[in-house]
């Protein structure tokens, strides 16, 4: 984690947190109830995320990403990505 990074915990809606499982199109799967206010972010091994970036409640990132500094990540983020925004997402070579 980057200097400033955050990992919110509560959705500002303060209803429970729910997490989707998308496939490789970022269709969702599956979703799973957590029955949760509060739940922070999922990281994989050897995640890095830039300075001042804030992963939103329920946040998936697979393992071997890397999130650009100054980004709002939310949903899920396939394996081996580098995340620069929500439109800007690609695998690494």
């Amino acid at each position: 984690m980057g200097a400033g990074g955050i990992t919110s915990n509560l959705k500002s809606a303060r209803d429970n947190i729910i997490l989707r499982r998308k496939d490789e199109n970022y269709n969702v799967v599956e979703e799973f109830e957590t029955g949760l206010r509060k739940i922070g972010a999922f990281m994989g091994d050897y995640v890095e995320v830039g300075c001042n970036s804030v992963l939103c409640p329920g946040t998936i990132i697979g393992p071997h990403t890397n999130v650009y500094p100054l980004s709002r990540v939310r949903g899920q983020i396939a394996a081996n990505s580098i995340f620069k925004d929500a439109s800007h997402v690609t695998l690494k070579d």
